[in-house]
Order: structure tokens, then sequence, then C-alpha cells
């Protein structure tokens, strides 16, 4: 049974400029092995544009919004071995949402030239 349902759409040129412009906003709002997986692709806006999606997508199947003791570069959006995308939480995050069984997570990402979206179910 669905108990969250997450949506959120970003236009990519808005993540490129808050990335090339303020001094640290990658680091703030993605994990290093985001920034390690974006940076070498060709159209590396797209993919932050679509993780950053994600973890505004995941905040709202939550119902909480950005909760407080969770921080954007602790909400990881990771290909498994076959390239499907999944949530990994770490640090304070994990411990104040260790609550969300992330097997029971789903994330599906979409990305084009111009904007980016995700969505997030969580079921029970």
């Amino acid at each position: 049974m669905i108990s969250g349902l997450g949506f959120d759409v970003i236009e990519t040129e808005r993540v490129a400029e808050k990335i090339q412009k303020e001094q640290g906003f990658r680091e703030l709002v993605f994990a290093p092995e985001e920034i390690a997986y974006c940076e070498p692709k060709t159209h590396k806006y797209e993919h932050y544009a679509a993780r950053f999606a994600a973890k505004e997508a995941f905040f709202k199947a939550l119902g909480t919004g950005w909760a407080n003791g969770t921080s954007f570069n602790e909400i990881m959006i990771l290909g498994d071995e076959n390239g499907k995308p999944e949530i990994h939480l770490k640090g304070q995050t994990a411990v104040t949402l260790q609550y969300v069984r992330l097997d029971k997570v789903k994330i599906s990402l979409s990305h084009l030239k111009t904007i980016a979206a995700a969505v997030v179910i969580i079921e029970d």
C-alpha cells in the first residue's frame, strides 16, 4: 500500500547556475558520491537537477517537508548495479529518518536539456 507520494520538477539551468555561481552549493546539496557520478557526464547539470528533484520529491513523499536534522547532501541518489536509482541516507539524516524503510522507497528520474523531474513512492 502506498503511504507517500512525491513529485518534483526543476529547470536544469537553475541548478547549473547555482552550481556555477555559488561557492559550496554543490557540496551543500550533493554527496561526494553523487558529484563523482555527475561530473564526468556530458550533460552533468541534467543529472544534478534530476537528483535535486528526487531529494525534493522524497521529502514530499515523507509528508514532512525538509525535516530538522536532515541535510540534502546526506540523501544520496545512486544507481544500483543495473543503474536503477535508489535513495541512500547517511549521517544525521539517516538517524533522523531511521523509521523509513528504504527497501520500500521507489524512485524514478527523468531529465531533458531544460528540465528534470523525479517521482518518489513510499510503500508500507
